[in-house]
């Protein structure tokens, strides 16, 4: 074999190393950005959440909210996981209820723990069952319900090809608090559908509608969103955004459009 031919060997051996070596990365990729669209994955993962929606009472307030949701998966044992995940709402509002002024500070935090089987069963399905709480941790009385609530809560999903859909729901009742707020006897439904592609971008239609069983009244916003899954260094991170209608809401709650950006950074195992 001459020179020229080992050195055009070499060259064609390392091609199709960068290009495997590639196919390996956009397919780990592909199966991070796909491990998000799972609830109850077996991912450490923490999402900052920022929404923007309008058209609160009277004098059309506005509401911007960062959510900061870790996702924290411990395992039991063989067979069994827990998985916590925590909603801790940071708000900055204004005019929310007639003249209210503005008011920033942490909202009420919903923690929920779902116990899940680490393998889909034989039909491939995915869920969880747990409880969840409502703590009172708002800095203000507009941000929160000054109320310690409790239920049940759970996930179903299926992933199937480079589809998952499913619903998360819970139900939570207040027991304790303020006895001079409402209290608290609320559903909330959250069926989704994603799509992940082979190059990890991942487009999600849900709805996170909430059902007051006091007030008798539907919120209903429909959620669009886009994210990509990067790579800065070895840390992966996804990076979305999308737009919500409201399609159903109270009375004095949020109106026509909002929007919606998420920084997910994600820890694999």
């Amino acid at each position: 074999m001459t020179a020229v031919s080992i050195k055009y060997l070499l060259s064609l051996t390392a091609v199709l190393g960068m290009t495997v070596t590639s196919a390996q990365a956009q397919e780990s990729a592909a199966d991070l950005a796909k491990k998000l669209s799972n609830p109850i994955a077996s991912l450490i993962s923490v999402p900052f959440q920022a929404n923007y929606d309008s058209g609160y009472g009277p004098n059309d307030g506005d509401k911007y909210t960062i959510n900061i949701q870790p996702v924290i998966p411990f395992t039991l044992n063989e067979d069994w996981n827990v998985i916590s995940r925590t909603i801790l709402p940071v708000v900055w509002q204004n005019d929310i209820a007639g003249p209210s002024g503005h008011q920033f500070g942490l909202g009420d935090t919903t923690q929920s723990f779902f116990f899940s089987p680490k393998k889909p069963t034989a039909g491939g399905i995915i869920w969880g069952v747990g409880p969840a709480f409502l703590l009172p941790t708002a800095t203000d009385d507009l941000l929160g319900g000054e109320k310690w609530g409790a239920g049940p809560t759970g996930v179903i999903l299926k992933q199937s090809g480079p589809w998952t859909y499913g619903a998360l729901a819970n139900h939570i009742w207040s027991f304790a608090g303020d006895d001079d707020r409402s209290d608290i006897n609320a559903t909330f439904l959250q069926p989704f559908v994603s799509y992940t592609t082979k190059d990890a971008w991942t487009f999600t239609l849900n709805t996170e509608s909430t059902y007051d069983w006091e007030s008798k009244e539907w919120s209903v916003p429909i959620n669009f969103n886009i994210s990509k899954l990067v790579k800065v260094g070895k840390q992966p991170i996804s990076l979305g955004a999308g737009v919500r209608y409201w399609a159903e809401s109270p009375d004095n709650g949020p109106d026509g459009w909002g929007a919606r950006l998420v920084v997910t950074f994600l820890f694999p195992k």
